[in-house]
């Protein structure tokens, strides 16, 4: 199946912190590395006033994992580099979500897929649509289509950062 992953950082060295989370992700067996998007310094979503700017990035993964194996080593990825969750949309060295998992819908209190916001979420959607421009969002259509009704205005190309392929 692919997957798609949403990277974001926005405390700490946020771009070694990326590098990072993929180098992990794709260090154990299940996962293939298909792409990584170009990075984004991204204005933050919601949470407290004050946040500095965010980098987001996304990954897609060929993987034979189901998508509960998935997000606990998504979750594992974001322990190791600190993650502490002490409140909603608020800083973080690290967030790796799971946006799709093949085809696979589940709407569970621990998982939910497709991710329910990433419709709403340029910050996802820029980096995913330069990383596969022929994306589809199932349930929403299109990556290029939705994204053509969102504001990009927060969303700005780091040209200047390169994620590389894991190891």
């Amino acid at each position: 199946m692919r997957c798609v992953l949403s990277l974001g950082s926005n405390l700490g060295r946020r771009f070694d912190t990326l590098q990072g989370a993929v180098d992990t992700l794709f260090d154990a067996p299940g996962m293939e590395f298909v792409a990584a998007s170009p990075v984004y310094e991204t204005d933050p979503v919601g949470g407290p006033a004050g946040q500095r700017p965010y980098l987001n990035a996304i990954v897609i993964a060929e993987t034979s994992l189901p998508p509960r194996t998935l997000l606990e080593r998504a979750q594992s990825v974001e322990n190791a580099f600190g993650r502490e969750r002490l409140e909603r949309w608020g800083p973080r060295t690290l967030d790796v979500d799971l946006v799709v998992v093949g085809d696979t819908v589940c709407d569970d209190p621990d998982l939910t897929l497709p991710h329910p916001r990433a419709h709403e979420r340029a910050f996802v959607l820029v980096p995913w649509w330069r990383a596969d421009p022929e994306a589809e969002l199932p349930g929403h259509g299109r990556v290029a289509d939705v994204l053509a009704g969102l504001d990009q205005r927060g969303v700005r190309l780091r040209d200047d950062l390169k994620l590389q392929r894991p190891d």
